[in-house]
């Protein structure tokens, strides 16, 4: 079936759901979302999206039945010249004791639905392509953006007091990987930027750029351009390739606010939404701003990179393996490299307290800015 936009995959969705595409057509669809992870999570979202809608409606019709035989009641009886009292109709009885409770429970529906399917991001991934979970998506604080500064700092983008006086369109998280400036995060935090910046623990803002993406794995390597920034030494953490075990105890750290956020928790899944291989489940509490941060186990080993959150588990959040972070790194095309790669092999966070460890790293963890 090979690529499709928003818009066209979404009409095939429809189609799909309505049972209105044929036997081979059903086949590739079905074929092409199993090949695109974040493409199958979307239909599940328009699946679920569909049926609280058609749910909706039933309650309104119900109500609107109800409604119609009371008026014929009441309708029916004020034509009689006598009222003889009588016992009240089943229907009548019924309608009574719930209409009110219906139009309630139809309006939280509907409320309940956009409200989600808002704050989920779904609407955004109408326009343009974005990770599966979205979850992971776009920070809420994009509705008070000041227009006409953004649309300033763009005329002057290397100008860092422009940028300074510009609110970002979206805050994530990423990470070093090397000691002169490679630094990962997902792909949908920087997808469509026109500039992006990376600021430090101690507010000190670098200029970065794309060097590589990997949408099918949602991730991004982006290089520290920028002349005030120094080599550092090393770094204190290294990437575990081989398979972190189950219930195993991990921590974040990332930026839902202005201010770094250790999240803590356990490895809860092998394998990501709908049984992904490149992925693990992670029971950690996360935000849109942890998008891009670094999963590590109580070793200081990093194994994983968190891309999303599942949408109706609280707690439930997916993270890239540290093995697709490497790949991606080998495949960079070597005239894309300002430098070379050297991947950290000594780690010094091993042994130390929880606390050590989150102060010996917090140097190498970045917000993302995204103008």
């Amino acid at each position: 079936m090979g690529t499709m936009n928003q818009k066209e995959f979404f009409e095939l969705a429809d189609q799909y759901l309505r049972g209105e595409l044929s036997t081979e057509e059903q086949a590739a669809f079905e074929s092409f979302c199993a090949e695109h992870p974040s493409y199958a999570a979307q239909l599940q979202q328009h699946r679920e999206f569909v049926a609280h809608m058609k749910e909706t409606n039933h309650r309104l019709d119900f109500k609107n039945a109800l409604a119609q035989s009371a008026k014929e009641y009441h309708k029916t009886q004020s034509k009689t010249t006598k009222v003889v009292p009588m016992k009240q109709s089943t229907v009548i009885s019924l309608w009574e004791r719930i209409k009110a409770s219906s139009l309630v429970a139809a309006v939280v529906a509907v409320f309940a639905v956009f409200g989600t399917l808002w704050l989920s991001g779904y609407y955004s991934t109408l326009e343009k392509a974005s990770s599966d979970y979205s979850a992971l998506r776009r920070d809420m604080n994009n509705v008070k953006k000041n227009v006409n500064a953004h649309n300033a700092a763009i005329k002057d983008i290397n100008d860092k007091k422009s940028v300074k006086g510009t609110e970002s369109q979206f805050g994530a998280t990423g990470f070093m990987l090397t000691t002169d400036g490679y630094v990962v995060t997902n792909y949908h935090v920087v997808s469509g930027a026109d500039s992006i910046y990376l600021q430090n623990n101690k507010g000190e803002s670098y200029k970065a750029q794309i060097v590589h993406t990997d949408p099918s794995k949602d991730l991004a390597i982006l290089y520290i351009a920028d002349k005030n920034f120094k080599k550092v030494k090393s770094l204190p953490y290294t990437f575990k390739t081989s398979t972190s075990d189950l219930g195993e105890d991990i921590y974040t750290i990332g930026f839902p606010r202005d201010e770094a956020v250790y999240g803590q928790g356990y490895l809860s899944s092998s394998t990501g939404y709908a049984g992904d291989t490149i992925a693990y489940q992670i029971s950690v509490p996360v935000n849109p701003g942890n998008s891009g941060g670094p999963v590590l186990d109580s070793r200081g080993n990093v194994i994983g990179i968190i891309s999303g959150k599942q949408r109706g588990i609280d707690g439930a959040a997916f993270a890239i393996k540290t093995k697709s972070i490497l790949n991606a790194l080998a495949d960079i095309p070597t005239d894309s490299l300002v430098t070379g790669l050297k991947i950290n092999k000594k780690n010094s966070l091993a042994g130390l307290p929880r606390t050590e460890q989150i102060k010996k790293m917090q140097d190498y963890i970045y917000m993302v800015k995204v103008y």
